[in-house]
């Protein structure tokens, strides 16, 4: 038992006690204030739990953890915190006293605790990607829309001045007409190694079964999938793309106003039975608008070890990063080094462009406001952004299971139009007891 503090828990309650229905209860607090909980209480679920209540609007009264191991940092910043194991029995006792959470676990459990607030009528901030599979993505996305809930995926860049700043120089044209992206990471989120043969004790204070969720039972094996490496495993994560997907991709979404792509096609490496693969690449093709150069922009992603095309980095030398985006344009080249001020190219050309000026935001004040009724225009709502941005990732991840074919995607049928073997993995299966409406 954790000597600090003992969990609140219900042993008798089941998933399916839990209410389906929509509360009608989304709204402006009475108070000015938020009564706010956490799924997950280290790693980045501490880091989005912080930032929000950085903001004096928002109180923070409950946090469902599965492993008591890591409490350490809420305790000592929270002390007075509920602390629930389990995140069902956190939304049947405490959902009447909340307005807002945040969902920040491990990617499997995006949709099922967040679809369950959501339905109960609580604003949402979802960690990045937003679900696990393409139909869950969907479903949130509608969810929000039909409860008119403040929702907003955590892709903090989105709102950050440098991301926002090069949007801003695509769409005034600095570079002409936009012909080709290329977007990279040097991250490595996959596994080329089989699954360790054995069985590990699990951890005391950590509920191995809650963890799993969704997910079919397996034995516990030792750093393979918890705390870290969850996000390398098929049915917990998704990958390098699904992990820095979501950051780099945004910025296309926020510069050129795309959606749905028209066709992806892998040519990087392919995932085995239990692990996603190492140094994958992916060609998406998205319909074009007034800000391309065509009827069509092809868009091209690497990680791992590899890169865009070495003329890239000769272009640009010691500011090439290890991720980021490059956008072609009819008029010169944009390099938006993540995290960083975008740079343009030619140098010479560009030296003395002034950058425009920008008010600063705050991703995580912004949703807070807005649940508080704040007429605050949100960058990346699950709807219209969050959404479309998380199936855009995914549609690479899944298509990583079929190298060097061009999956063709209906996006209003969610599904793709030439594959039924890709169509089987648009949705999967949930363990017995912990089926979600509507999937």
């Amino acid at each position: 038992m954790h000597t600090r503090r003992k969990f609140l828990r219900n042993l008798s309650l089941a998933t399916s006690s839990l209410p389906l229905f929509n509360i009608a209860r989304a709204g402006v607090p009475a108070s000015g204030r938020i009564n706010h909980a956490s799924f997950g209480a280290d790693g980045m679920a501490f880091a989005d739990l912080k930032a929000l209540s950085a903001n004096p609007r928002v109180n923070l009264i409950a946090v469902a953890e599965v492993d008591e191991n890591r409490l350490g940092k809420l305790e000592k910043l929270f002390p007075d915190v509920r602390v629930y194991k389990d995140w069902r029995v956190l939304l049947d006792k405490e959902h009447r006293h909340l307005d807002s959470v945040n969902v920040s676990t491990p990617d499997h459990m995006h949709a099922p605790i967040g679809l369950a607030a959501m339905r109960m009528g609580l604003h949402v901030y979802g960690q990045k990607p937003l679900a696990h599979t393409l139909k869950e993505t969907r479903l949130m996305a509608e969810t929000a829309r039909e409860n008119k809930l403040v929702t907003q995926m955590g892709t903090q860049l989105t709102s950050s001045t440098n991301e926002r700043l090069a949007a801003r120089m695509i769409q005034d044209g600095v570079i002409g007409k936009i012909k080709e992206v290329y977007m990279f990471s040097h991250k490595n989120w996959g596994d080329s190694k089989p699954r360790p043969d054995r069985r590990d004790p699990v951890p005391a204070g950590f509920d191995w079964d809650l963890w799993l969720g969704v997910a079919a039972e397996r034995p516990y094996i030792q750093k393979y999938y918890h705390p870290g490496n969850w996000r390398a495993r098929l049915d917990f994560g998704t990958g390098t793309l699904g992990d820095m997907g979501c950051h780099i991709y945004s910025l296309m979404f926020q510069a050129l106003g795309v959606r749905a792509p028209l066709s992806v096609k892998s040519i990087g490496g392919s995932p085995d039975a239990h692990s996603w693969a190492i140094n994958e690449s992916f060609e998406y093709l998205f319909p074009g608008n007034n800000l391309t150069a065509g009827d069509t922009v092809k868009v091209t992603w690497t990680d791992g070890s590899l890169r865009p095309p070495a003329e890239f980095s000769e272009m640009f030398g010691d500011q090439m990063p290890d991720q980021g985006s490059i956008f072609v344009g009819t008029e010169g080249i944009l390099l938006q080094p993540h995290t960083e001020k975008p740079v343009p190219y030619p140098l010479d050309k560009y030296r003395d462009y002034e950058y425009p000026e920008l008010e600063p935001r705050n991703h995580y004040a912004d949703f807070a406001n807005a649940v508080c009724g704040e007429k605050v225009k949100l960058l990346a709502d699950f709807h219209d952004y969050g959404g479309p941005l998380t199936e855009t990732v995914l549609l690479g991840a899944l298509a990583s299971r079929f190298p060097q074919e061009t999956l063709k995607w209906e996006t209003e049928k969610l599904r793709f139009a030439n594959s039924d073997n890709a169509n089987q993995f648009i949705t999967k299966t949930y363990r017995e007891g912990w089926e979600i409406e509507g999937l």
